[in-house]
């Protein structure tokens, strides 16, 4: 069976019609007004499973070990069976993997104990990817924790160079702490600390990730509750607050720098209306560019409701659950010219 073939089946959640019955009417007529005849599809794979994946912790073991020993997986040794698990390669990620198998809590391997994998959504591994840290630099994760994306790109860096890994609270610290030992990172500095108190630092990143606190209306399928908690108060106070990081993090930018945006919100306002909202703060250094993934993409929004966006927008990335069968996500990559 091909790739495209396993990843397309899709398996509802349990008590879906009860989740629909809790769509709000303004949530309907929003993502109606948005996707015309795709709203369907994007209701049907909001409610159905999400594949699990996997990212390779390459500082720790090579791609290819970690892939025999996960396929030769003596999962059931008790019983006389032994059913490993299959691997399929995430297109825009090399050291990510869709993973299919007879198990599915992947958290209670040794190898995850061991720190070999990262358990992280497919599309969550974008944001790093599109960044591209390397080896030596000095970046900045503004919202860190758990430390998917912290982790990802300190394994991208090889452990040199210097992540400054923030968060607002120390409970949102724990679990962060917890990963980077685990998968054994070095190049990592915790900091706890609004993102606007950053800016008494006298450093300046050579990169910056800032991967917003949002609605979480891409990831329905992994949270089904975000329908009934959805109300568009919360989206306009979500879209304020993110437009005072991304300020944030592109004050704190080197000239020359790269500054990447990130949600699993599928709202404009949280999206192309903070990124637009910057462009226009800064029109002559801030400078979109262009992402370039092996990927299916949706056009990105440029007018919605009573909000019109430039068309520089258009070299965002905003992808839909029905796109890849994936979390939807928004990824913007912006340049500071110096």
């Amino acid at each position: 069976m091909t790739t495209t073939a396993v990843l397309a089946k899709l398996t509802p959640l349990p008590d879906i019609e009860k989740f629909k019955s809790s769509i709000k009417k303004d949530f309907e007529q929003r993502y109606r007004s948005l996707l015309g005849s795709s709203y369907d599809d994007f209701l049907m794979y909001s409610l159905s499973y999400l594949n699990k994946s996997i990212r390779v912790n390459t500082l720790k073991i090579p791609i290819a070990e970690l892939k025999e020993r996960l396929q030769q997986h003596d999962l059931f040794a008790e019983k006389g069976q032994s059913k490993g698990f299959t691997l399929y390669q995430v297109p825009w990620c090399k050291e990510g993997f869709w993973v299919k198998g007879e198990r599915t809590d992947f958290g209670n391997l040794v190898e995850h104990t061991l720190g070999y994998f990262y358990i992280q959504e497919a599309a969550s591994m974008i944001p790093a990817v599109v960044l591209n840290p390397q080896p030596g630099e000095v970046v900045l994760d503004l919202c860190a924790s758990p430390g998917s994306k912290t982790t990802q790109m300190a394994v991208m860096m090889e452990n040199k160079g210097i992540v400054v890994a923030n968060d607002i609270s120390g409970d949102r610290m724990k679990p962060l702490g917890i990963n980077l030992q685990r998968m054994g990172i070095l190049n990592v500095v915790e900091s706890q600390a609004r993102g606007q108190q950053l800016q008494r630092l006298k450093t300046k990143f050579d990169k910056i990730l800032v991967d917003a606190p949002c609605s979480g209306t891409g990831t329905i399928r992994k949270s089904p509750e975000t329908l009934k908690i959805w109300n568009p108060l919360m989206v306009r106070r979500l879209a304020g607050q993110q437009k005072t990081l991304i300020d944030t993090a592109f004050s704190l930018l080197k000239p020359g720098g790269t500054l990447v945006y990130s949600t699993c919100s599928v709202e404009p306002e949280e999206n192309e209306g903070v990124v637009d909202f910057l462009l226009q703060k800064y029109p002559e250094s801030a400078i979109l560019e262009e992402i370039k993934l092996d990927i299916n993409r949706s056009n990105t929004v440029l007018a919605f409701e009573k909000s019109s966006y430039s068309g520089e927008i258009r070299k965002c990335l905003r992808i839909w659950p029905q796109d890849n069968n994936t979390e939807g996500f928004f990824v913007a990559k912006i340049a500071k010219k110096g």
